[in-house]
């Protein structure tokens, strides 16, 4: 008793302790060495078990409080302080986490999460020369890493904090267990604990550079933070370095762009730039990663970080051949500068006229001493400006000359001087001559080639713009319309070039390269001018280009040279009120019988022009009569001529086409991704197009949905990241898009279910796969079905009727927009399935019917609900074997009949067929069925026909309620629970009249019998 009564009290002091230390941080040093002082004056084991008794209540305390969080500092502070006398505290340590351990394997989580809690605070604070066993060690080791496995989030985070410290010991592979959960991680806060701990390595900097793009904004900052502390910038590659920038300078979240930042600006600009812009980006690369470049010196333009010194301006690149004072402007030599310092002065200059236009306008709409200011503030920024640049037109021409006279190594260098003469001003007639010759010339430079094993020449560039890049032309056509900024000179200008340039080729005599040459002036011209009005009474016409150049063009012997001239067609019809014939055969000519380096242009060209003018316009420009798709299938790059067939159906052919991987050399693009892309543009934008048909609309919306949810078709990763924001759109904008869908629902399913329509299944495991796509497409779709249409689609006036027959104007959309028709579709899918099918017909029809019980029908659509109240008898007999599916569909027959508002009405042939009619299908029903009420599943038991009298009792009194109370709807009840019996009787009758199935003679007499029955029954009770 005496040693019970001093642990207790030993307990209750350290209690105290513990209750002291709650309510402030000041006095936990006084209390350690309390609380010190009472272990040397205690028993070992006594003083571990009192503390471990005092600590117990915390561990059955959940809530995450300050007190509590207090508590848990200062007992893992005290465990791991060394006692007062020799070994003591490492003892007392080893016999407290044994107590740990026991805490952290318990089944309840608030033990577990406080055992892992203080676990992680002792191991963090542990000094290094702590003396634990090894086995202690092992045993803490083991547990955390089963209580990485938790299913708590706040446990598996304090383990991972836990397991931290031990990640670099080469004795275990604790880092390679992290790297093997943090992918499968789902919480946010684990994710961030494990990103913060993993050590600088070649393992682990491919992990954390790919959490930059973590959904979680915590872990994304986390693995900056990580990349900024860890990871020097020598360490990393330019491609590395290049990524981390782009992702975190442009990320959504501010914190995670400022983490960035400061990453870039103190481990990156300061520690190993000293502070150098122009040295930061030499490890970045800027002539292949220049936007990652911009986006640099943008950043630190905004926040003040480029400090220009004194006599930095691009004046010290002209160095002088003499001291005379007499010296002409030509006596001077071009230092020919780097790619890093053209892109900084480039983003310096255009931060300064930036800067000097704002301020400029703020000082007009401000008043007083404010517009001053701004006014001062402008005028500083332009005289800036004016002494970084050029001193004159004349030596910016030949800083830029001296740049492209030193060959294609400097024509990144010439692109940013090009760009940067757009901050010149070319108001003065004389600068703005010298700067018209400059244009000339740069629009006479012809493509660079080279010369391959054979001695021919292959031209440099994509062959489709100026100079062989897209960003040369870019800058030469900014650059241009900054010097003719009057109304249609700039469109002169490059015509009368065109026209020099064309003779060659109009008189058949010029080359590959003459050819390429004058179609990317002519490109040039089309992508910069908004009509062809600007164009009239120019050196030579629209007409002329297309008649002499761009037609010709397409029909050369040169594929550089078609594909080049497809691409000025489409530009183009592109500028045309309506598209011309002659442009689309050329175009549908060359998509069908060009190789596929042609084909792709000719893709693009034309899905641009339907998106532009719409399908319907393009069928129209032919002049002919046109027809749907046929069985024969379109031969592509085959040489074949032009089918007559409408666009949207040779599109289609197209994607249902074999291209062998096809990829644009380009853009690296496949046909597929082109034409899916196109086709979904197509679809979401169809209520736009004036008299566009949409009878085949969803056989192009299977065909996407079938491609979003193939596995076969890997590298179609940008068009399903494409279909993915289509899909999230489309259902939304109009109800004839729904109608549409719900059209496609039933060709996707028997396009993807495995052993339907001729699909070939394969193995079991293939078999699996193949049904679990098809059902993630089903539930994809009724999602879609489900999603409520935009306000601006209900809620439209009367008065603004669109021309296109197909665009509804109902308030509410009808039911072959809905979930109706859509129930009605799978349901005669199910019901014209024998009984006797395949196993992968079964699992269809089983498919089929899960997805059927999920829709919901309106109580508006009454005759959609008696239809569907008579095809639910034969879905309920195609899926007899089905115990679960039957249940559900009674279930969904008994939801049907009670929103049924008069179950005596019957559906006559005509209703029938009309329904039918508008979602073209076809069902043959019995005479008797059609005539009689819908039926359900399963039959009525005896016990209802023994309760008829009891029901007609019911029914004279709900009479006599009703001539009290006129508006009173309760006899309905009665009449749905006695025309169910009736059915249910047909049902039965029905169903063994066309049973194949052999049977004794007496078990069908007692059938018989019992048919007989029942059918007298409903016969006496019709009588009466």
């Amino acid at each position: 008793m005496a040693i019970s009564e001093e642990n207790a009290k030993l307990s209750r002091k350290i209690a105290k302790v513990f209750d002291d230390v709650r309510t402030s941080n000041a006095i936990h040093t006084r209390k350690l060495k309390e609380l010190a002082a009472l272990r040397s004056s205690s028993p070992p084991a006594e003083f571990c078990a009192a503390f471990c008794e005092a600590l117990t209540p915390l561990f059955n305390f959940q809530r995450r409080t300050t007190s509590a969080e207090r508590i848990i500092k200062f007992a893992s502070v005290f465990a791991c302080s060394r006692g007062g006398k020799g070994n003591s505290g490492d003892g007392f340590l080893e016999k407290f986490l044994n107590f740990l351990l026991v805490a952290a394997a318990a089944a309840n989580r608030t033990p577990r999460f406080r055992a892992c809690q203080i676990v992680s605070e002792i191991i963090m604070r542990l000094p290094d020369d702590a003396e634990v066993s090894s086995g202690l060690w092992d045993e803490v080791i083991e547990c955390m890493e089963l209580r990485v496995c938790d299913k708590v989030p706040s446990v598996r985070t304090f383990a991972v904090r836990a397991l931290a410290r031990f990640i670099n010991d080469s004795e275990n592979d604790i880092l390679d267990f992290f790297l093997d959960k943090l992918p499968f991680e789902q919480n946010g806060d684990v994710r961030k604990i494990i990103v913060l701990s993993l050590p600088p390595s070649s393992a682990t900097l491919l992990t954390i550079i790919d959490c930059t793009l973590d959904v979680s904004e915590s872990v994304r900052k986390a693995a900056y933070f990580v990349l900024a502390s860890k990871f020097p910038l020598q360490s990393l590659s330019i491609k590395f370095r290049a990524n981390i920038l782009q992702r975190g300078l442009a990320d959504r979240s501010t914190a995670v762009a400022k983490e960035c930042l400061r990453m870039m600006k103190d481990e990156w600009l300061e520690k190993c730039c000293n502070g150098d812009p122009i040295e930061l980006l030499k490890y970045l690369d800027v002539e292949t990663y220049e936007s990652v470049g911009e986006s640099v010196m943008t950043n630190l333009l905004k926040a003040g970080l480029v400090k220009l010194q004194d006599g930095q301006t691009l004046r010290k690149f002209f160095k002088s051949n003499g001291n005379s004072a007499e010296a002409g402007p030509c006596d001077h030599s071009i230092e020919l500068m780097e790619a890093e310092v053209a892109l900084f002065w480039r983003m310096v200059t255009k931060h300064l006229h930036m800067e000097a236009h704002k301020k400029g306008t703020d000082a007009a709409m401000a008043k007083g001493m404010e517009s001053a200011v701004y006014a001062e503030e402008a005028s500083d920024s332009n005289d800036l400006l004016d002494n970084i640049l050029p001193a004159t037109i004349s030596e910016y021409v030949e800083l830029v000359n001296a740049h492209i006279t030193a060959g294609t190594n400097h024509r990144f260098v010439s692109r940013q001087l090009l760009l940067l003469g757009i901050m010149l001003d070319f108001s003065d007639p004389s600068n703005r001559k010298v700067a018209g010759e400059f244009v000339q010339d740069l629009l006479h430079i012809v493509l660079d080639h080279e010369l391959d094993y054979n001695g021919n020449e292959v031209v440099i560039g994509d062959c489709f713009n100026l100079g062989g890049e897209k960003h040369w032309a870019n800058a030469v056509a900014e650059l241009t319309k900054k010097v003719h900024t009057a109304k249609g000179e700039f469109e002169e200008v490059v015509l009368t070039v065109v026209e020099e340039v064309a003779r060659s080729c109009r008189e058949r005599t010029a080359d590959c390269k003459q050819w390429l040459h004058c179609l990317a002036l002519v490109a040039l011209l089309f992508e910069n001018t908004s009509s062809f009005r600007h164009m009239e009474g120019r050196p030579i016409e629209p007409n002329e280009i297309l008649h002499s150049l761009l037609l010709p063009g397409a029909k050369h012997s040169n594929l550089d040279v078609q594909r080049a001239s497809i691409r000025c067609l489409g530009l183009f019809g592109l500028l045309q009120r309506k598209p011309s014939e002659d442009i689309v055969k050329q175009l549908r000519c060359s998509f069908i019988k060009g190789p596929p380096t042609v084909t792709i242009i000719a893709s693009r060209a034309l899905l641009d022009l339907a998106v532009w003018h719409g399908p319907h316009e393009m069928d129209k420009a032919m002049n002919c009569n046109l027809s749907k798709m046929s069985s024969t299938p379109v031969e592509f790059c085959s040489g074949s001529e032009d089918v007559d067939i409408e666009l949207l159906d040779l599109l289609y052919a197209g994607l249902e086409h074999d291209w062998a991987d096809f990829v644009d050399i380009d853009e690296n693009r496949s046909i597929e991704d082109i034409l899916g892309e196109g086709l979904a543009k197509i679809l979401l934008l169809s209520n736009k197009f004036p008299g566009s048909l949409a009878s085949e609309h969803h056989l192009l919306l299977a065909k996407l949905i079938s491609l979003y949810f193939s596995s076969e078709n890997e590298e179609l990763q940008r068009l399903k990241q494409c279909l993915s924001v289509f899909f999230e759109h489309y259902p939304s904008l109009s109800a004839n898009h729904k109608k549409c869908l719900s059209k496609a629902f039933m060709p996707v399913i028997r396009s993807l279910w495995p052993g339907i329509n001729g699909n070939v299944a394969g193995s079991n495991m293939m078999v699996s796969n193949m049904r679990k796509r098809a059902m993630q497409a089903s539930r994809f779709m009724l999602q879609m079905m489900q999603v409520p249409l935009f306000a601006k689609e209900t809620t439209k006036p009367d008065d603004n009727i669109s021309e296109n027959p197909d665009t509804e104007t109902d308030s509410l959309p009808d039911f072959e927009s809905g979930e109706e028709g859509l129930a009605i579709r799978i349901a005669i899918e199910v019901a014209s399935f024998n009984r006797k099918k395949t196993s992968a017909e079964k699992s269809y029809v089983a498919a089929l019917c899960k997805t059927l019980v999920l829709l919901q029908f309106r109580v508006s659509e009454q005759m959609v609900i008696k239809l569907m109240q008579r095809i639910l008898n034969r879905v309920s007999v195609a899926v007899a074997a089905e115990k679960d599916l039957t249940k559900e569909l009674r279930q969904m027959s008994e939801r049907l009949q009670a929103i049924d508002s008069c179950p005596d009405e019957k559906l006559s042939p005509e209703q029938t067929n009309l329904i039918l009619g508008k979602l073209g299908l076809e069902i043959n029903f019995d005479v008797d069925e059609i005539t009689e009420v819908p039926p359900t599943p399963a039959p009525q038991s005896t016990r209802q026909n023994r309760s008829r009298r009891r029901r007609a009792k019911d029914e004279e009194s709900s009479s006599s309620d009703e001539e009290v109370s006129p508006t009173s709807v309760v006899p309905t009840t009665p009449v749905v629970t006695n025309s169910r019996s009736q059915r249910a009787s047909k049902t039965i009758a029905l169903s063994r009249m066309t049973a194949k199935t052999t049977v004794t003679i007496d078990e069908d007499d007692d059938e018989d019998d019992d048919d007989d029955d029942v059918d007298s029954d409903v016969t006496s009770d019709d009588d009466s």
